[in-house]
């Protein structure tokens, strides 16, 4: 998914990278950036138990304030939260996990990747660090685990916000879902030409992001394939929520970028108001990843729904 770049760290950075070897300059300049913008926005990277696995985050934020937990979308990671976490660090104890196969946190092909398992670890995380409930907020898959937990342990979330969330079946195939019927993953390829094939998929205003990155990315891609393969098939075995949304409970907040590829916007009609307490927000002008490419404006949103609540236990 979307890697995102600070101009200041590309500038003080490309005279060092312009040495290394292509494309790997780009991972350089990509690491750096992201450790850059992450300690702006207050937030430090840390391990932390996730039952079978360590998970690897960024925490920031006060420790006595409610949490909040983001999760993202298969095959991206932690850092494509940043720029929309800086929103909440003031008020809010802010943790964004890679999940298991993702991002920092390793692959194991013994694990099972599927949206309840990813969820069990995202539970055993927020038990290690002394969290009992919490505002959820996932992307894509990542949506798909929140609306999981929202209905399965309805006690662990104090909320639940979906962000273009796969997990029920749309009316309508996004351009993805017409791919994946004639036997096409966009995400699985094996050259340079596929990925550019996907990354105009993921987002209809992507930031900029230097071309010697978007090479590192997708050799990124390339080189994870096998592991991306199996992880889509666990992920994609499991059951989706069409038939138990009314046993949702948890205030829901479904957001949706309208010219979305890869999941269709049809579904935001499936998820509110078949969930019975939520509220929807649509984003004419934005694709899959609204955080990454509106984080202002889809925080100050996410923002007013928090703050919206009912009073409720910490």
């Amino acid at each position: 998914m979307k890697k995102i770049l600070t101009l200041a760290a590309l500038t003080a950075l490309i005279g060092g990278a312009s040495i290394a070897t292509w494309p790997a300059a780009g991972g350089l300049i990509y690491r750096a950036s992201m450790a850059l913008e992450s300690t702006l926005y207050g937030l430090h990277t840390a391990d932390a138990d996730g039952g079978d696995i360590r998970l690897e985050t960024y925490q920031g934020g006060p420790e006595s304030a409610e949490a909040v937990v983001m999760i993202h979308g298969y095959s991206a990671d932690k850092d494509v939260w940043l720029r929309f976490a800086r929103h909440f660090t003031s008020d809010y104890r802010v943790i964004i996990v890679d999940l298991a196969g993702h991002g920092e946190t390793p692959y194991d092909p013994a694990l099972r990747y599927d949206a309840s398992s990813q969820g069990a670890r995202v539970m055993a995380m927020m038990d290690s660090l002394g969290i009992r409930r919490a505002h959820l907020i996932g992307n894509s898959m990542g949506g798909f685990i929140v609306a999981r937990l929202a209905h399965d342990h309805p006690e662990r979330v104090r909320s639940a916000t979906l962000i273009d969330a796969a997990g029920v079946t749309p009316p309508e195939p996004s351009v993805m879902g017409r791919m994946m019927a004639q036997g096409d993953n966009p995400f699985l390829f094996n050259d340079r030409e596929g990925f550019q094939r996907f990354y105009p998929m993921t987002m209809a205003k992507a930031p900029w992001v230097p071309g010697i990155t978007l090479d590192w990315i997708a050799t990124q891609y390339i080189a994870k394939r096998a592991q991306l393969a199996h992880i889509f098939a666990d992920f994609h075995a499991t059951g989706l929520l069409d038939g138990q949304l009314t046993e949702i409970r948890v205030p829901t907040l479904v957001m949706w970028g309208a010219q979305d590829q890869l999941v269709s916007p049809t579904a935001a009609s499936i998820w509110c108001p078949g969930i019975p307490n939520c509220q929807r927000v649509t984003y004419d002008d934005l694709g899959h990843m609204p955080m990454i490419e509106d984080p202002t404006r889809s925080a100050a949103d996410v923002r007013r729904f928090l703050a919206n609540l009912p009073a409720g236990t910490p």
